[in-house]
Parts: structure tokens; C-alpha cells; sequence
């Protein structure tokens, strides 16, 4: 089961790492500016945040298979939908569809991965983690291969559908059945009471700060990637092939330490002093990067923002699954509380990119590591303590 699921975090990063290359085609293809980029990158994260929490208290009190299996059609329908998008509505439309589907086919999925082994939730978020840099380096390569042949990303995305199709019919076939779940869906009364053991963690201090510096840590992973082809274009004055170069390196190395991450983790005695050791020389790397004039001296110094940030989103999301023993999918309930927080900056960095200039906006994403650097626990001490406090 395990490779399955694994399977289809891979499919969510592979669409994704199309996506995030694809920028420069979508607003040159469509005419966008930065405010409708930032609201495509922000507005479908939104809405799925009012949708995701009824979908992890159903997984919780119903039958997850079946919602699993439900979201991965969405998933498939969003992605042709995406292919026959020629203005920026229906790509807005196609995307709000895919982000509360991939909540449902792939989250889920994460969430019986989690549940397979208690006790190794780091160490399986790592093999997950892995899974999805793969995905993501083979997106670029993907949507390479298809713009060569004529086909650019209309073309590709409609190869993703198909391919979404088969991943479905794997899943369909070879996912097992829910162990002590309802046939009859879930009374109100059972939804509420789904409801509130979810969001009765967000009294609990730990879960709130691994909430939150999930979030953050974003902006040093998905954020950034998401404007770093046209960061390159626009500031950096790389040319498309540069840029797309430049993409493929930092896929390459994530793929890379992603895996290497997988033995180093088993090790590592303290993860949560990796963390603030690792955020910090992450602060002085991205720092130069902006700073610095000139394509390679910053392809060099992306180079070090990724390898810096390796192991984040595996430590982290670890970390809120062990504070939540027994709920695993209620995280995509609680996740909701931040999610239109997080959702929020890359919102912001298009809006003052059109005001100020891309450059300028670019340094938002600094609170990444900075949040990192003040709101991770002093010692694992505190956190013990912590696991037992309510707000």
C-alpha cells in the first residue's frame, strides 16, 4: 500500500512542478499580470480551506477509501479542465477544483500513510518528501519534452489527465477497504462530534506551533518555487532556457538531498536544533540571493537556499502528526485555521510586484526563516511540556 500512495504524492508533484515552470507560458498564453498570478496561487487555497475540513472529519468518521477515490476523479476532471483553460477565469476555475480534489485523494492518502506506522512519522514523511521531489524535477523535463514536440502545456497537461486516469485505476483496484467504517454516510449529529475532537487540538500549544511554522516554512519551498522562473526572467534577466535550467537544478538537488535526508533522519538525535541551525544559514543564503547581480551567482546561491531547507516540511509535518496520535486526518480540519494565512503571501508578493516591483516583493518570503528561528522550542524539553498544555 505503501507504494501506492507514494504514487500518487508523486502524481500531485509532478502536476505541481508543471505548474510552477509553466508561469511564464500561462501569463504570456493568457495575458496575465502579477495580481491574477498571485490570485491563482492564492484564491483556489482559500476556498479549499473552508471545503479540506469536512473532508479530513469525514475521513475520520466515514469511509476514506471512497474519498480517496472520489477526489482522485476531480483531480483527473480539474487537469483536463486546466488543458482547455483560454482565459483567466477557467484557469481560475480549473484550479479552485484541484486543490480541495488533490486535499482529498492526496492528503488523505498521506494521512493512512501516517497511520501505517505510528512510530516513524518522520521517517515515512521523509519517504514521502522524496516521492513528491521526484514528481516535482519531473515536471519541467515533462512539459520540456512536450513544448519540443509542439504540444506546449496544453498538451501536457492533458498527458497529466490521462495519467491521473491510470493512478486512479491503480488506486481503485489495489486500495483496501476501510477497517470499522459505515456503509450509510455519517449522521450531522457524528459530523459535529468529527468537528469538535478535530478543532478541540487547536487548544494545545504544540499543534498551533507546528501549524504555523509549516507555514512559514512554505515560503522557503512551494512559495518560492512558484516565482522562481519569473524571478529569473523579470529581475535576474535570465532567458527562458536559463530559467528553466535554473528550475531543473533546484528540482535535481531537492530529488537529491530529499533522499540522502531519508538515512540522515533516522540519526539525527535533535531535529529541532537541524531545524534552527539550518534556518539560519537559510536567512543568510536568501539574503544574497536577492542581493546579488547576475544570473550564476544567483543560480548559486538558490542552490544553497534549497539544500538549506532540506528536511523542513519532513520535520515539521512529522512533528504535528505525533501531537495528534489517533487524528490523523483531522489536520486537514485544523490546517484550515492557517491556511488562508499562508495562502495570503503569495497574494501579496503579486500584488506589490505590480506596485513596487518583483524585486522588492521578494522579500516577504524572509519571514520564512526568521518564523523558524524564533518559534521553534529552545530544547525538546519544552516540547514535552508543551504536548500537555491547553491554551
Amino acid at each position: 500500500m505503501t507504494l501506492i500512495y507514494l504514487l500518487i504524492e508523486y502524481l500531485d508533484e509532478l502536476v505541481f512542478g508543471v505548474g510552477e515552470v509553466a508561469w511564464p507560458l500561462f501569463r504570456d498564453d493568457l495575458h496575465l499580470t502579477y495580481t491574477q498570478i498571485g490570485l491563482l496561487l492564492s484564491v483556489p487555497g482559500i476556498v479549499a480551506a473552508f471545503i479540506e475540513p469536512f473532508i479530513g472529519v469525514l475521513g475520520d468518521v466515514w469511509r476514506r477509501r471512497v474519498l480517496i477515490l472520489l477526489g482522485g476523479s476531480l483531480f483527473t476532471i480539474s487537469l483536463f479542465l486546466t488543458s482547455a483553460s483560454y482565459s483567466f477565469i477557467l484557469l481560475l476555475s480549473s484550479f479552485v477544483l484541484f486543490f480541495p480534489s488533490s486535499g482529498a485523494f492526496v492528503s488523505l492518502s498521506q494521512a493512512n500513510l501516517m497511520d501505517s506506522d505510528t512510530n516513524r512519522h518522520e521517517q515515512n514523511m521523509a519517504r514521502w518528501t522524496f516521492a513528491g521531489s521526484l514528481g516535482v524535477l519531473s515536471g519541467p523535463l515533462l512539459l520540456g519534452l512536450f513544448i519540443y514536440f509542439g504540444l506546449g502545456w496544453r498538451g501536457t497537461y492533458t498527458f497529466l489527465a490521462s495519467f491521473s486516469t491510470l493512478c486512479l485505476l491503480i488506486a481503485w483496484k489495489f486500495l483496501p477497504p476501510d477497517k470499522d467504517s459505515s456503509p450509510s454516510f455519517p449522521s450531522m449529529k457524528i459530523v459535529y462530534e468529527g468537528f469538535r475532537a478535530a478543532f478541540s487540538a487547536l487548544k494545545r500549544i504544540e499543534v498551533w506551533r507546528w501549524l504555523l511554522l509549516l507555514e512559514f516554512a512554505d515560503l522557503m519551498l512551494d512559495v518560492l518555487f512558484s516565482f522562481l522562473a519569473l524571478y529569473l526572467v523579470d529581475v535576474g534577466r535570465a532567458t527562458q532556457t536559463q530559467a528553466g535550467t535554473a528550475v531543473t537544478v533546484w528540482l535535481a538537488m531537492g530529488l537529491v538531498t530529499d533522499f540522502l535526508f531519508i538515512p540522515i533522519v533516522d540519526r539525527q538525535k535533535d531535529t529541532i536544533k537541524f531545524l534552527r541551525r539550518t534556518a539560519l544559514v537559510e536567512l543568510i543564503a536568501f539574503t544574497g540571493f536577492l542581493l546579488i547581480p547576475g544570473f550564476i551567482p544567483k543560480l548559486i546561491f538558490v542552490i544553497l537556499v534549497n539544500l538549506f531547507n532540506t528536511g523542513w516540511y519532513s520535520i515539521l509535518q512529522g512533528r504535528l502528526y505525533s501531537s495528534l496520535p489517533g487524528q490523523s486526518t483531522s489536520i486537514m480540519a485544523i490546517g484550515a485555521v492557517t491556511t488562508p494565512i499562508a495562502k495570503f503571501f503569495p497574494l501579496a508578493i503579486g500584488f506589490l510586484a505590480d506596485q513596487f516591483g518583483l524585486q522588492t516583493a521578494m522579500w516577504l518570503l524572509i519571514l520564512g526563516p526568521l518564523a523558524l528561528l524564533i518559534g521553534l522550542p529552545k530544547n525538546g524539553q519544552k516540547l514535552q511540556v508543551e504536548s500537555q498544555t491547553d491554551l
